[in-house]
């Protein structure tokens, strides 16, 4: 019988998410970004303690900080509500009716399962009903969502509600290719391999539309 440590490895270990939520406690923002980071420095300094890790020299000595801050002020920061970034639309005036694509929005992010990078591409898309937003608003909701322990398919999800809330349109699209390090650099260590998770809402799931999208992302950008 599986006990309940290597359940929660084997959750671990194939990626597995048990939330469409990010798993955020009520109290989350109780303690201040300068709270959190003296605590997560503490928490970091007894790590490389317990590793064996001289703190005396000058090479590590300030790494607990670092990382703390690191921790708190950018690759996490999405968790915070605070940051998220105003997605202002404005009226289609130009009655531009076809769709509209985002891609290769670069994807830096962090597996929730071991805390190790995600890396990769976003492709955004969406067809107007009335509404448009402006094209670095699609990078950094994507941005947001990426900044914090995350999930490829919870992400890719959560792009595609945020933009159908801000547009009013069920008509959005997202395809994330990304490369996981806790895949590529331990336990299997395939180096060669990515995730590629999809969401289409609306019109996108009618298969020559979704085509249509998946046919611009092959474009080569080239200038």
């Amino acid at each position: 019988m599986i006990n309940n440590e290597d359940f929660l490895d084997e959750i671990g270990d194939n990626h597995f998410s048990s939330n469409a939520q990010n798993p955020v406690r009520q109290d989350a923002f109780d303690l201040s970004d300068d709270e959190k980071i003296e605590k997560i420095k503490k928490d970091v300094e007894n790590i490389l303690q317990t590793l064996g890790m001289d703190l005396t020299d000058d090479s590590i000595k300030g790494t607990p900080n670092r990382v703390a801050k690191m921790f708190v002020k950018e690759i996490f920061g999405g968790l915070n509500p605070t940051k998220k970034p105003k997605a202002s639309t404005f009226d289609n005036n130009y009655k531009y009716g076809e769709m509209l694509v985002e891609k290769n929005i670069t994807l830096y992010s962090t597996c929730e399962h071991h805390l190790l990078p995600i890396i990769g591409r976003a492709h955004v898309a969406y067809i107007s009903s009335g509404r448009v937003i402006g094209l670095s608003k699609m990078n950094r909701i994507v941005e947001y969502y990426a900044k914090r322990p995350q999930v490829q398919e919870r992400l890719t999800m959560q792009i595609v509600q945020e933009l159908q809330k801000a547009l009013g349109t069920e008509d959005v699209a997202c395809v994330i290719d990304a490369k996981h390090l806790c895949v590529n650099s331990r336990g299997i260590k395939d180096i060669e391999s990515s995730t590629v998770t999809s969401e289409f809402g609306g019109k996108f799931k009618d298969p020559q539309t979704r085509r249509e999208f998946l046919d611009y992302i092959k474009l080569e950008t080239q200038f």
